[in-house]
């Protein structure tokens, strides 16, 4: 019985934020619209919050992140769900090297196309009873990896055999993420001294979600205490900011656009950027940092910006994600 118990098949679901299914002002409409209203990720009073959302944010902001999509889709969709598919694509052809036939892979976003729910369906239909979930969020937030697990738990509510979940929480501090971000790191720098300052910039969340006991900040900061140590570089090498802020109140900081923009006005000229945060590459990173950071950076006295891209499908990205669904926990 343990022996037939321990060759079952195992579902293996990689999960990231999500995309619209086009690069359009009507997709972008319904995907904000379902991001946004997320209580995870923004826990105005619901009431309140529609209004806001529908009656303010929903007529304007659509039209002008379609636009930045436009800027970076390709044929295949948007850069998120190129590399998502790439990454499931080869995580799948690895694990058939060490397993044949144990694993199958999936790929579900948290809004958006292909979802959670329909990832966890196929499971169910292929008799997958045991199910590793991949959050490809390193650092863990109530925003992002405690709204994986509700999505999960909302697409599980009505059924009555639920499987058995291994559900990996964070990675933020893994030697093996660690070394691929400083590989991805030598490897930009071929042919080239380092620049001034390596910028390691995470995706901000409200200063007040780390006060109510969020854990995204803290490992944050280790993540780039890490990456900075496993590079060698001392306090002045490096800086650790936070991008991506949205409406009025506080969050983390020092920001992104903002120490470059005080950087470019010391006197510093040279700056990378990289952002570990991100699994993927995507409109935070090739048209936030890649376009609009250089910009600013550029503009107030800058003469050499360099985005550092995220680890994507690498092949030891690949191979750490191996390591973490096959490991015993």
């Amino acid at each position: 019985m343990e022996n037939r118990q321990a060759e079952k098949k195992i579902g293996v679901l990689l999960t990231n934020l999500g995309t619209p299914d086009a690069p359009t002002t009507a997709a972008l409409r319904r995907y904000l619209a379902e991001f946004l209203w997320d209580p995870r990720v923004v826990d105005i009073p619901r009431p309140l919050w529609w209004l806001i959302l529908h009656g303010v944010i929903l007529r304007v902001r659509p039209s002008r992140s379609a636009r930045a999509y436009q800027g970076v889709w390709s044929e295949g969709g948007s850069p998120l769900l190129v590399i998502g598919r790439e990454q499931q694509c080869m995580l799948q052809q690895q694990l058939d090297r060490i397993a044949p036939e144990r694993y199958r892979v999936e790929l579900g976003m948290r809004y958006g196309n292909p979802s959670i729910a329909t990832a966890l369906e196929s499971f169910q239909r292929e008799g997958i009873s045991q199910v590793t979930v991949l959050p490809l969020y390193p650092q863990n937030s109530c925003s992002t990896t405690a709204s994986t697990l509700d999505a999960i738990g909302a697409a599980l509510k009505k059924r009555r055999n639920i499987p058995h979940l291994n559900f990996i929480a964070d990675y933020h501090d893994d030697s093996r993420y660690i070394e691929a971000l400083a590989e991805s790191v030598r490897a930009h720098r071929e042919g080239r001294p380092p620049a001034e300052k390596l910028l390691i910039s995470f995706h901000g969340t409200p200063q007040r979600f780390r006060e109510e006991g969020d854990p995204y900040y803290a490992q944050c900061r280790t993540t780039a205490e890490r990456l900075a140590a496993e590079l060698g570089l001392n306090e002045g090498q490096w800086l650790l900011t936070f991008q991506s802020r949205f409406g009025r109140e506080p969050w983390l900081q020092p920001y992104t656009d903002k120490t470059l923009e005080k950087l470019a006005g010391e006197g510093v000229k040279s700056v990378e950027v990289i952002c570990p945060g991100f699994s993927a590459d995507c409109l935070e990173t090739l048209e936030e940092i890649e376009v609009e950071n250089r910009e600013i950076f550029m503009h107030a006295g800058g003469e050499a910006f360099f985005y550092i891209p995220a680890l994507n499908a690498r092949d030891d990205h690949i191979a750490m994600m191996v390591a973490l669904v096959t490991e015993k926990r």
